[in-house]
């Protein structure tokens, strides 16, 4: 009964109820990537000649786990999926690491408010005019 409204409500953790309702409607499977997102494209002609896209994620829906080649797809930069054209990978491309902004392993450099400190003046900071001074 849980996964049952988490599915109506959650559109952070997986495609809703209605999503999916839409996507079966509508949509026809193009392709997942390495991380299990699955992509698709609008059967039919679309609006304005261009069909509509979706990517649903596999568990928490972050954009930044979208790999570059599906990224151009989704956004009409490439008119072939990268089922039917791959993009070649080149020797100096790393692995993708996820954003970890707002988590609790965000980067915090030396001085960061986050990071309990505080930064050490230096010549140009403000100082604020005292007039009894």
């Amino acid at each position: 009964m849980d996964k049952f409204f988490k599915r109506i409500f959650a559109w952070w953790d997986g495609a809703t109820l209605g999503t999916l309702f839409q996507i079966w409607r509508k949509g026809v499977k193009i392709g997942e990537d390495e991380f299990g997102n699955t992509y698709f494209e609008e059967k039919g002609e679309g609006y304005d000649g261009r069909k509509r896209r979706w990517v649903t994620y596999k568990g928490y829906a972050d954009a930044s786990r979208v790999p570059s080649d599906w990224h151009g797809w989704l956004h009409y930069t490439y008119n072939e999926s990268p089922v039917e054209a791959p993009l070649p990978t080149q020797e100096w491309e790393k692995e993708h690491r996820p954003n970890l902004t707002g988590t609790i392993y965000a980067y915090k450099p030396k001085g960061s408010l986050d990071r309990g400190g505080a930064r050490a003046k230096v010549a140009s900071d403000y100082e604020s005019w005292n007039p009894d001074a």
